[in-house]
């Protein structure tokens, strides 16, 4: 079997920088349909939340969506909805029967690589496990809608831009939470696949992991990028002392303009200082609360 981070882990550097980008309503607009249309109604479905309907979608639509934990895995993700609900008056008030995931939850602590791979070679050992067994039905299903769903979804005004601009200075790679082969689809439907040396998705690991096993010393660290719209692409720069520039969400087009513009070749000119980058994500930061409205 190979290895799937080969790819990030036998890179030779072209360039000096290096760029990690991440997709999912960063360089695509597919966050909202992805979760709003395809996660949620199979949430449900699955989870035996049909009773609370309207407050799983809040729920999910909080921590996917509209708050510090935007961007996680599908799986932690999940394990954080179903707590929203345990602890929300309103679905108390319902006697709603939230389901108890004991197995599913020491999993996702123990578990480096939350994909549907490490799933299924879990769930072939212990199919005893029925939070485990739905789980795994739950994100195929996911995947197979998706994948029926969302499509022709373009990137973000001015992604191709900045991927032009970077050419000739910068190893660029995606760095994802998304699965592997979902984004080598997207990515090459847009005719952008080009202009990154491999897509790392869960499959590879955790985003600060694809970072590291990018570098592994090769590049100064004042000369590596991660761009993200979410807190955890912020943190997988952070646990590689790498610069940030958030994709905020909301602004998405405007951000990305702003990395084209000022961004990008302050970046590259060594003048991406430690002010900058702060008054980037004090505003990114405030666009993602941490406690949902209803408390």
């Amino acid at each position: 079997m190979s290895d799937p981070t080969a790819e990030l882990t036998g890179h030779t550097p072209k360039h000096e920088f290096l760029i990690a980008i991440d997709s999912d309503g960063c360089a695509f607009d597919s966050m909202e349909i992805k979760h709003k249309e395809c996660f949620i109604p199979q949430i449900i479905k699955y989870w035996g939340l049909q009773p609370v309907s309207k407050y799983a979608r809040d729920a999910a639509e909080f921590i996917n969506l509209y708050s510090q934990w935007r961007g996680v895995n599908r799986f932690p993700a999940l394990a954080l909805t179903l707590d929203l609900l345990e602890e929300w008056p309103a679905v108390q008030a319902r006697n709603a029967k939230i389901p108890k995931v004991p197995n599913f939850r020491k999993w996702i602590e123990a578990e480096s690589k939350l994909g549907n791979p490490a799933l299924e070679a879990y769930v072939n050992d212990h199919p005893e496990e029925k939070d485990m067994v739905k789980a795994l039905a739950w994100s195929k299903e996911v995947n197979r809608i998706i994948a029926d769903m969302v499509h022709d979804v373009p990137p973000f005004p001015f992604v191709r831009e900045c991927l032009e601009m970077a050419q000739g200075k910068a190893d660029c790679f995606v760095c994802s939470g998304t699965p592997q082969p979902t984004l080598e689809e997207e990515w090459r439907a847009n005719n952008i696949r080009e202009y990154v040396f491999t897509i790392a998705g869960q499959e590879q690991g955790k985003k600060a992991e694809h970072i590291k096993m990018a570098n592994q010393d090769r590049y100064d660290i004042d000369k590596i990028l991660m761009i993200g719209d979410a807190p955890g692409d912020m943190k997988a720069a952070r646990a590689n002392n790498a610069h940030f520039f958030p994709i905020n969400p909301g602004e998405e087009e405007a951000s990305w303009e702003r990395l084209h513009n000022e961004a990008l070749p302050r970046f590259f000119e060594g003048k991406y200082d430690e002010a900058y980058e702060q008054s980037l994500v004090d505003a990114f930061n405030a666009k993602l609360p941490d406690t949902p409205p209803w408390k």
